[in-house]
């Protein structure tokens, strides 16, 4: 994890202005998104694909964006201020990405638009004073990084004094940005809900932030997708955490609905091996059941679960964990009661007559005594 995205769990986030005027509460303007709806969709799977590393999906992304209007410089201005949250390695790459693409339109004579380039910055600027008072909007109240002031003076002469005192993009256009761009990242959920909360104070409004999720799941990113509506959440004070994978979310898993206790979804990987993956929210769990005359092998590939066999202590299911559930053996399986779980299944040893007997639920009284 980049160590400025690192410090911004401690307090900060980010948001927009597209001025280098330092009086932001006069300038109310500066803290709206400057795309449109369709243009800040594209700006998300920019950002999410970049952090992700993913340069064939960035390239769709970026042709879409200059098609849809996005500037090539707002593109490049984005791709470099996210070298702060995930490295000069991918911030690089996904610019060369970008280069191809510009090169790829210039050879077939495809038009875009260029944009303009950031403003100069006015007669005695002052980075360190106008990054403190851009980090203070962010994050509500002033914060000094005492731990380690050389990261202090980084994070605001630097990031939030000469990166977002650049015009070519508004404030609220890079948390967007920053937002979509963290969402492609693991393990770095407290940076996401900062930058969610910095959002709002700074006036993107919740329906454009619930659109960057949205955004991502057209694209195919549904972890990533998961991911953003967990901040989101946790934000608005639904204490969530989700660790979900690069296995698919699969649909509502509406067959088996009424097994369950909670939301699961179901992604068929094989049809001629029965491979599953099954995404369980939290407190999620199915019902008590025996599969007759078949081993079931499960393994947890993101977050935290359990699994409980009748008249034994629960299993604490974490990635890496695999469960071979015996022929014939009553037991349950389902996510902890703070954190999403992805597990895979399938059946072995089926012998003739495989069934499965679907018995009663794990009630709350059952579940909380056991997770507690």
């Amino acid at each position: 994890m980049p160590l400025v995205a690192a410090v911004m769990a401690l307090a900060m986030v980010a948001c927009g202005s597209k001025s280098n005027n330092t009086n932001n509460d006069t300038n109310k303007e500066m803290y709206t998104l400057s795309f449109d709806e369709l243009q800040a969709t594209y700006m998300s799977e920019i950002a999410c694909n970049a952090a992700r590393g993913d340069q064939s999906k960035l390239g769709v992304a970026i042709r879409n964006g200059l098609r849809t209007g996005l500037t090539a410089n707002q593109i490049k201005e984005a791709l470099s201020q996210l070298y702060a949250y995930m490295g000069f390695p991918r911030s690089l790459n996904a610019l060369g990405t970008l280069q191809k693409v510009l090169k790829e339109f210039d050879d077939n004579g495809e038009p875009y638009e260029l944009g303009p380039e950031a403003s100069p910055m006015p007669a005695g600027y002052d980075a360190l004073k106008q990054g403190t008072e851009v980090q203070t909007k962010l994050s509500g109240q002033p914060f000094n990084y005492d731990f380690c002031p050389a990261e202090d003076y980084y994070l605001k002469a630097h990031l939030f004094g000469d990166i977002f005192a650049r015009d070519v993009l508004t404030h609220a256009d890079r948390e967007l940005v920053t937002v979509s761009a963290l969402s492609g990242l693991e393990g770095v959920m407290p940076q996401l809900q900062a930058h969610v909360r910095g959002a709002l104070n700074m006036g993107v409004s919740e329906a454009q932030l619930a659109a960057i999720p949205e955004a991502l799941k057209a694209a195919g990113l549904e972890a990533e997708a998961l991911r953003c509506e967990a901040a989101i959440a946790a934000v608005k004070g639904q204490q969530r955490t989700v660790s979900p994978s690069a296995y698919p979310l699969g649909q509502p898993n509406d067959a088996y609905a009424k097994y369950f206790i909670g939301q699961s979804y179901l992604a068929v990987l094989d049809t001629v091996s029965g491979l599953c993956n099954v995404t369980f929210e939290p407190c999620c769990r199915n019902n008590w059941h025996i599969h007759h005359k078949a081993v079931q092998v499960l393994v947890c590939v993101s977050g935290r679960g359990w699994y409980q066999e009748w008249g034994k202590e629960p299993v604490e299911l974490t990635p890496g964990t695999v469960v071979s559930v015996p022929a014939g053996t009553k037991h349950w399986h389902g996510a902890a009661a703070d954190s999403w779980m992805q597990h895979l299944a399938y059946f072995t040893a089926q012998q003739p007559g495989f069934r499965n007997e679907w018995l009663e639920p794990v009630d709350d009284e059952q579940y909380n005594a056991l997770v507690r």
